[in-house]
């Protein structure tokens, strides 16, 4: 189920296998949740004490003082200590409310803290293949909306339901105990109740459907418009968004109008069901009593009664939308539980000490769909081999969709290969376990990912090694000397999402300063310096040097000045190794490296030695 088709999806009223997993979360919690049912059974016996309370008071104290039975003071004092007992009543049931809801509200807020730390955590474990095909908005809604609203099920939900069910099962007990034959007249207009929320159910399960919908299309298009607002604002397409934004917050609003529509109906429908069952037992009721066979207390009680009965069942009607629109959110939120984890550590790891360093491809297919068996067209590696030396610096080329970065991120396993070996030090990369495997790898991306926090921790990574001046240091030997000493709380700057309050250079630069903080064993540079100029790139390439002096390096290559220093270049073409060796020669075979020096690096080349050309004459004073 993709798009939009998942948010329509409405699930089961009740579903047995999800409610068992749900209920799951609030295992650790059972004794408070027990507690919490046993205050609400309390709570629910409490609500008939009012009316019963009410038919004593009319039945052995009023009555008999009106028709002269029983003295004024008597009778005054027998309803004064009713009154005590129904206020002690009152102010119990509301100890006991209080108690209990703010008991399921942090028993709720608990278990959505388990959820979502339980979410988080399979996401990080999650192979990229997952992210490539899954839009950030809607990964975020599970974590967020989906959760929230299994919180109004087990905060507001679960025990609310109990709790009416029981507040029925007392009231019908007490009525049919009064009178059995005034109950069921009371309880004729309960199949016109059963209509309406039939009725009402049809229609408020079409509009949260709508709503749904509604909300998931909002989500994804603010994501995509609010992210590629320059594009929008640089072709003049405001008007265009406003207009395709409207249509969508007016489904919406309608769907959220039809959803009001339904509860303005329902509730004042059972309103006036209530008042009819009220007349019934007003009309049945006193013509009883003129026969002599019922007491007028039993009728006040009976329509204190039924005014009572009527709210659990508002109530529950209420807590059905909550109930599936929790059952659809849990389906979904266990979806992604239940997502393969495909790319994991082994059982029994191989301890991955200090490497030496040498990393080889041996007849490596890959493709990113396909499963296990690809079509031929799929494929985007196709028996690869290749071996990098300890130590020695590899440049990778070639044209777009080459398969240059695919090499980078099977190295990393963020995926698997479909066929072939990965080894390093000798050893299949999948026989490490990940967390050892990646932390000898510093990786410096074409587009570089901040975090929100400070420019220190940024370059930290969470790393208890690496302390201030170790910052510092890295950021100074990558460029960032002055710019670090220019900012009023240096490294303690606040950096923004995203680092929005960096330029594309210095978020590069920052990136460069964290691989260089961390000291690894392998370096690898993802067109890395195609975000700076070129004197910025001649201002790290003395702190490249000493980056990649004794560690392996891999580089996918957009600049010539990392091409030619590199001990060997591996050629692309079309997923296949079709060229290595030495840039001169490469060049000197005349084969797709000589047409894409040609094509993309000859330029290059003059404006990087015209560029150190320049640099080098600022460096010499002039004679005087």
């Amino acid at each position: 189920m993709s798009g939009h088709q998942e948010e329509e999806a409405l699930g089961k009223l009740y579903d047995a296998r999800l409610t068992r997993r749900l209920l799951g979360y609030l295992r650790p919690y059972r004794s408070r949740v027990t507690f919490a049912v046993l205050l609400s059974l309390a709570s629910s016996g409490l609500t008939i004490v009012g009316p019963l309370l009410l038919k004593m008071t009319v039945d052995r104290y009023l009555v008999p003082a009106l028709d002269g039975r029983m003295t004024a003071d008597v009778a005054m004092r027998g309803v004064g200590f009713l009154v005590l007992v129904f206020l002690a009543a009152l102010c119990t049931r509301f100890t006991l409310d209080y108690i209990q809801t703010r008991m399921m509200q942090r028993v709720g807020q608990l278990a959505m803290y388990d959820l979502r730390h339980e979410l988080f955590e399979r996401l990080q474990r999650l192979p990229l293949a997952f992210f490539d095909r899954n839009p950030l908005g809607r990964l975020v809604t599970r974590v967020t909306t989906d959760v929230d609203t299994l919180n109004d099920l087990f905060a507001s939900g679960v025990v609310a339901m109990l709790g009416s069910c029981f507040i029925l099962v007392a009231i019908v007990t007490a009525m049919l105990k009064l009178d059995w034959r005034l109950a069921l007249a009371a309880f004729s207009v309960i199949p016109l109740i059963v209509l309406a929320t039939l009725l009402f159910r049809g229609s408020v399960r079409e509009a949260n459907r709508r709503i749904r919908v509604a909300i998931a299309r909002i989500n994804a298009f603010l994501q995509e418009h609010i992210s590629g607002m320059t594009v929008v604002q640089l072709f003049n397409r405001e008007p265009k968004a406003r207009k395709l934004f409207a249509e969508a917050n007016s489904a919406h609003m309608d769907a959220y109008k039809d959803a009001i529509l339904a509860f303005a109906l329902f509730y004042p429908a059972v309103e006036l069901l209530g008042v009819l069952a009220i007349a019934i037992v007003l009309w049945y009721g006193g013509l009883r009593v003129l026969a002599g066979t019922l007491t007028i207390g039993t009728i006040v009680a009976f329509m204190q009664l039924a005014q009572q009965f009527f709210r659990p069942i508002q109530d529950l009607s209420e807590k059905f939308n909550i109930l599936q629109t929790a059952m659809a959110s849990s389906e979904r939120i266990f979806r992604l539980l239940d997502e393969p984890i495909t790319v994991q550590s082994p059982e029994k790891p191989v301890p991955l000490g200090v490497p030496r360093g040498e990393i080889e491809f041996s007849h490596v297919w890959f493709a990113y769909t396909g499963g296990a068996q690809p079509a031929d067209e799929e494929w985007v590696l196709r028996d690869v081999s290749f071996r990098v030396r300890p130590g020695q610096s590899v440049a990778i080329v070639g044209h777009t969709g080459a398969g240059k970065t695919t090499i980078i991120s099977l190295l990393l396993r963020f995926y698997d290969v479909q066929r072939g070996q990965i080894l390093l030090d000798g050893r299949d990369i999948r026989e490490y376990s990940l967390h050892d495997l990646r932390r000898h790898f510093g990786i410096v991306l074409q587009d570089p990912v901040l975090f929100s926090g400070t420019l220190e921790s940024n370059v930290r990574m969470g790393s208890e090694g690496i302390d201030r001046p170790a910052v510092e240091r890295a950021l100074t030997e990558v460029g960032l000397g002055d710019f670090l000493r220019s900012l009023p709380e240096g490294a303690q700057t606040t950096v923004g999402e995203r680092g929005s309050t960096f330029s594309v250079g210095q978020r590069q630069l920052v990136s460069f300063a964290r691989a260089l903080a961390h000291n690894p064993r392998f370096l690898i540079l993802d067109e890395a310096t195609s975000s700076v100029d070129t004197k910025t790139e001649l201002a790290i390439r003395a702190a490249l040097d000493r980056l990649l002096t004794g560690r392996t390096a891999i580089v996918i290559a957009h600049r010539l000045s990392t091409i030619q220093h590199a001990g060997q270049i591996l050629v692309f073409h079309k997923g296949r190794l079709r060229e290595q060796g030495t840039h001169q020669e490469l060049l000197a075979r005349r084969g797709i490296y000589h047409r894409l020096y040609q094509l993309q690096y000859k330029d290059q080349e003059i404006r990087v030695h015209a560029a150190a050309g320049d640099a080098a004459s600022a460096a010499v004073p002039a004679n005087d």
